[in-house]
């Protein structure tokens, strides 16, 4: 049986984390998918304002070696997308095992037979540390008040 595996992710501002979740996810499937979340999608979920847009972080990550394909998540739903793409297995950060979020996660996919497989959590880096990082360095924005 192929083994079809899907890591999904924002991947803006794309650092050794997002790459080490895709080297990972790779050598555990024959073909690797790799779901890239629009802009409109990070925005509705995680409110976040992306740095870099769709199709970019798209590309970007379409010349990964190890990715065989892209998908741009337009859908909120996982099972949405597995509908959309026929994975098999499902991999995910490790910061999300036990959590209440990953348990629901692990149920649905169960019900139509995907694996879901955790890899460690690059700890170190992140997204939302480096958007800190740049927010602090470029200082307050036009109308904001400086801290006294």
């Amino acid at each position: 049986m192929t083994r079809i595996g899907y890591a999904a992710g924002a991947f803006d501002l794309f650092h050794v984390g997002h790459l080490n979740l895709l080297k990972h996810a790779k050598a555990n499937c024959d073909i690797l998918i790799a779901g890239v979340v629009s802009d409109e999608m990070l925005r509705q979920v995680k409110g976040v304002e992306p740095v870099i847009p769709t199709a970019e972080r798209a590309a970007i990550v379409r010349h990964i070696s190890f990715v065989d394909d892209v998908h741009v998540e337009t859908v909120p739903d996982k099972i949405d997308t597995w509908r959309e793409v026929g994975f098999t297995h499902f991999f995910k950060g490790d910061d999300w095992r036990g959590t209440d979020k990953g348990r629901r996660l692990e149920r649905e996919f169960a019900s139509v037979g995907v694996e879901v497989v955790y890899f460690p959590y690059t700890a170190h880096t992140s997204s939302t540390k480096l958007r800190a990082a740049l927010d602090a360095l470029a200082g307050p924005r036009s109308g904001e008040a400086l801290n006294a």
